[in-house]
Protein backbone atom coordinates (compact mmCIF):
# COMPACT_ATOMS: atom_id res chain seq x y z
CA UNK A 1 0.00 0.00 0.00
CA UNK A 2 2.93 2.30 0.62
CA UNK A 3 4.10 1.96 -2.98
CA UNK A 4 0.79 3.17 -4.38
CA UNK A 5 0.72 6.15 -2.04
CA UNK A 6 4.29 7.06 -3.04
CA UNK A 7 3.53 6.69 -6.76
CA UNK A 8 0.33 8.76 -6.66
CA UNK A 9 2.07 12.18 -7.01
CA UNK A 10 4.15 10.91 -9.93
CA UNK A 11 1.11 9.50 -11.69
CA UNK A 12 -0.81 12.74 -11.27
CA UNK A 13 2.20 14.73 -12.51
CA UNK A 14 2.48 12.50 -15.59
CA UNK A 15 -1.23 12.90 -16.26
CA UNK A 16 -0.95 16.69 -16.13
CA UNK A 17 2.02 16.79 -18.49
CA UNK A 18 0.44 14.44 -21.00
CA UNK A 19 3.47 12.17 -21.22
CA UNK A 20 4.15 12.97 -24.88
CA UNK A 21 6.93 14.97 -26.37
CA UNK A 22 6.66 16.35 -29.88
CA UNK A 23 10.18 15.40 -30.92
CA UNK A 24 9.92 11.74 -29.88
CA UNK A 25 8.41 9.74 -32.70
CA UNK A 26 7.75 6.15 -31.51
CA UNK A 27 8.55 4.66 -34.92
CA UNK A 28 11.91 6.43 -35.14
CA UNK A 29 12.77 5.63 -31.53
CA UNK A 30 11.86 1.97 -31.88
CA UNK A 31 13.51 1.64 -35.26
CA UNK A 32 16.77 3.16 -34.08
CA UNK A 33 16.76 0.96 -30.98
CA UNK A 34 16.23 -2.08 -33.21
CA UNK A 35 19.11 -1.09 -35.48
CA UNK A 36 21.41 -0.48 -32.51
CA UNK A 37 20.53 -3.88 -31.03
CA UNK A 38 21.18 -5.59 -34.36
CA UNK A 39 24.54 -3.83 -34.58
CA UNK A 40 25.46 -4.96 -31.08
CA UNK A 41 24.41 -8.51 -31.94
CA UNK A 42 26.56 -8.46 -35.07
CA UNK A 43 29.58 -7.12 -33.13
CA UNK A 44 29.11 -9.76 -30.44
CA UNK A 45 28.95 -12.61 -32.94
CA UNK A 46 32.05 -11.32 -34.81
CA UNK A 47 34.19 -11.34 -31.64
CA UNK A 48 32.85 -14.66 -30.35
CA UNK A 49 35.18 -16.98 -32.26
CA UNK A 50 35.40 -19.73 -29.60
CA UNK A 51 32.21 -21.50 -30.68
Amino acid sequence: MMLTSAAAPLISLAAEEGGHHDSLNPAVTGGSAFVILLLLLWITTRFNRDR
